[in-house]
């Protein structure tokens, strides 16, 4: 049975292009032109993947990826026309799987689907748990005493290797290393205000586990520890 992608484009001579090279490459193509249908669809259809475009009529892409990450691990890649690199930290910020900048070779498009797709299909669930905080790596929810929370991609992140590695203190170079690896581009100072907004996410009833060590960085303090 062929997987299925649904295409979300506003330029309908761009979408039928993508369409027609997908359909090549043996998926079952559906084409949305503006977000509030790409949503709809997204929700009827249940596609194995997504191909988003930034910049949408109704709703844009980056509010439709937040949205369906909410909801769902389906694999999305961004489609855009900015190369600005700030444009596409917010398009992984907000959920997205990979990002591909227009005009773009059709063949890359498939080669970066197939290798997201084989990454989705190799996951393995797998979940993180320390104290009142469950964190699912694989679809990247988040729940505190059993509510879900709404975190962004790189809060989970961040989140993530606090809980790997529990009751340890940890620098700010480590930090970057550990959860970004080449992805972060700003200098080590930056990471605080990224923890900050974090903490206000995760901290319930004066409980507060991500912990400051005055001049050596931060910990992950488990309260069962």
């Amino acid at each position: 049975m062929s997987q299925t992608v649904l295409i979300v484009e506003d330029d309908p001579r761009i979408a039928r292009w993508v369409q027609v090279y997908f359909e090549r490459a043996g998926f079952a193509a559906e084409v949305a032109h503006d977000g509030v249908a790409g949503l709809a669809r997204a929700r009827e259809l249940s596609p194995d993947l997504i191909i988003l475009d930034l910049m949408l009529p109704r709703l844009d892409g980056v509010e439709v990826c937040r949205t369906l990450r909410r909801e769902s691990d389906v694999p999305i890649i961004m489609l855009t026309a900015r190369e600005a690199h700030t444009e596409r930290v917010i398009g992984l910020e907000s959920g997205a799987d990979d990002y591909i900048v227009k005009p773009f070779d059709p063949g890359e498009l498939i080669a970066r689907a197939d290798a997201v797709l084989r990454r989705v299909k190799g996951r393995v669930q797998q979940v993180l748990t320390g104290g009142h905080i469950d964190l699912n790596e694989t679809t990247g929810s988040v729940t505190i005493d059993g509510e879900p929370v709404s975190l962004s991609r790189r809060q989970v992140a961040l989140l993530a290797t606090f809980m790997r590695h529990p009751n340890q203190v940890l620098t700010r170079d480590q930090i970057i290393a550990l959860t970004f690896d080449d992805g972060f581009h700003g200098f080590d100072r930056a990471i605080d205000s990224q923890i900050t907004r974090l903490r206000k996410q995760i901290a319930r009833d004066g409980r507060q586990p991500i912990q400051t060590v005055y001049g050596a960085g931060y910990k992950f303090v488990v309260e069962d520890a």
